[in-house]
């Protein structure tokens, strides 16, 4: 199964998918860990990539996509694939789609973690006070003012892909809010 796990900041993207990895044997496809990896591989994409961010700029569509289609070619996803950060726009999306197409591959869900904004705001918070308390690091962008920011970031420019994936029939609703085990049974339910 290839699935994209579509969701704001801090709705738990990350856990379920860590989830799936070891529940269902898929690979996670994190575009900011495979970008990072290619660059310290030295792969060709690897290179433009690490020159793009150096200056501080977004990372091309054509160059994450060769990247994607790099790891897509190297791993044997025997679970399916979980594409998490990806896609973020239209654009890549009609990418993505193409991109799998030409490997044989289909897109089987995607997959929408519904929240409430105040109360992912809360969550960053509250654990960063955690880690803070236990004496761990705390992430800079854990506060209010950064995490609105990217709220407004995400809605901007990703929402308009739950409109274009319900329309194509693909989109499916989970309850972000719930516990972790009923998200992950929720989740379970949509692939089965």
């Amino acid at each position: 199964m290839n699935i994209i796990l579509l969701g704001p900041p801090g709705a738990g993207k990350g856990t379920q998918a860590a989830r799936l990895v070891a529940e269902r044997n898929m690979v996670q496809l994190s575009t900011g860990d495979m970008l990072r990896e290619a660059r310290r591989a030295g792969t060709e994409m690897g290179k433009k990539a690490g020159e793009i961010m150096d200056r501080g700029d977004l990372v091309p569509d054509e160059v994450v996509i060769g990247i994607i289609r790099d790891q897509l070619e190297q791993d044997n996803g025997a679970g399916g694939y979980i594409f998490d950060g990806f896609p973020r726009t239209l654009a890549q999306a009609e990418a993505l789609g193409r991109l799998l197409i030409d490997m044989g591959e289909n897109l089987d869900a995607v997959i929408e973690l519904q929240v409430d904004d105040d109360v992912i705001v809360e969550r960053v918070i509250g654990r960063a006070k955690e880690a803070e308390a236990a004496g761990q690091p705390v992430r800079p962008d854990d506060n209010e003012e950064s995490m609105r920011t990217r709220l407004f970031a995400y809605y901007k420019q990703t929402s308009p892909l739950v409109g274009y994936y319900y329309a194509k029939g693909d989109l499916k609703a989970v309850d972000g809010l719930a516990s972790m085990d009923e998200v992950a049974a929720s989740i379970a339910k949509v692939l089965k």
